[in-house]
């Protein structure tokens, strides 16, 4: 016999049995003058990308603020997206914008006037290839925000991946089983959307395979994969004087552990 078909058959069992889990919790969340803004395309991309914001705020207090671009496409169920996106805000100790009346998408001018008020020091968006057409319009329309801010503003900036991965990452950052496990029970707060599609049982499983790919995406090719078990890619760069700089010469494998995130994230 396949001494691996045991291995595979317990992952299957395993996804099988979360099936049946439901969660509910509330965090304590952290109001701190350091902010960390995500524009997040679609209820949901918060959780699914939110690694690195989560360790930023149990590991350095960092005070977490998602800012739902739209509540999705389909009107019927956007005053049920913005609830779950609450209960899962709330579960992760982050705050959520309340987004616009009627549930309307942000535009740029709605962008820079968040911006302004909260200064962030950190703002998460997707790519400008993350295939979905909302992921890339998102990413355009935050940098057209950032255009129209005073010179004197500056931010590091993370992209994040789901749809479609990026060539050229320079974060990989380590999760370990308790942190996993919190983004998949946030995620699975988006109730009705994981009821059509249980994508969110699936995220472990694609945390391993950024592992694999940012093994050598980020730590270059033919190099050594670092003792992880799970991981997201982003790519960092910073805001400052009208333009992106990079921040890094090369890319960074994260740990757990607060000195190692206090390493890339203390510029500013």
């Amino acid at each position: 016999m396949n001494p691996y078909l045991k291995f595979v058959e317990n992952i299957q069992a395993g996804i099988k049995e979360a099936l049946e889990i439901t969660v509910a919790g509330k965090t304590e969340r952290i109001e701190a003058d350091s902010k960390v803004l995500l524009f997040s395309p679609h209820p949901d991309d918060e959780c699914i990308t939110g690694l690195l914001p989560l360790r930023l705020m149990r590991e350095l207090g960092k005070q977490i603020v998602n800012v739902p671009v739209t509540f999705g496409s389909n009107t019927e169920r956007q005053a049920g997206r913005a609830q779950e996106l609450e209960n899962a805000c709330t579960y992760l100790g982050w705050e959520s914008l309340p987004g616009l009346k009627d549930f309307q998408a942000l535009e740029v001018a709605d962008i820079v006037g968040i911006l302004k008020t909260s200064r962030p020091e950190i703002i998460f968006m997707p790519h400008s290839k993350d295939w979905n057409s909302r992921h890339i319009s998102t990413h355009f329309l935050v940098v057209d925000a950032l255009k129209q801010m005073d010179s004197d503003f500056s931010c590091s900036v993370v992209e994040t991946e789901f749809w479609g991965a990026m060539d050229d990452p320079n974060l990989m950052i380590e999760a370990d089983a308790e942190t996993v496990a919190d983004l998949v029970a946030a995620t699975s707060l988006h109730t009705e959307e994981v009821a059509r599609n249980p994508y969110h049982l699936l995220l472990p499983a694609w945390m391993q395979d950024n592992l694999r790919r940012g093994g050598e995406l980020v730590g270059g090719q033919g190099g050594v994969v670092p003792d992880f078990s799970f991981a997201t890619l982003y790519r960092l760069r910073k805001w400052q004087d009208g333009q992106f700089t990079n921040l890094l010469e090369e890319g960074k494998m994260i740990p757990m552990g607060a000195k190692y995130l206090k390493e890339v994230f203390s510029w500013k």
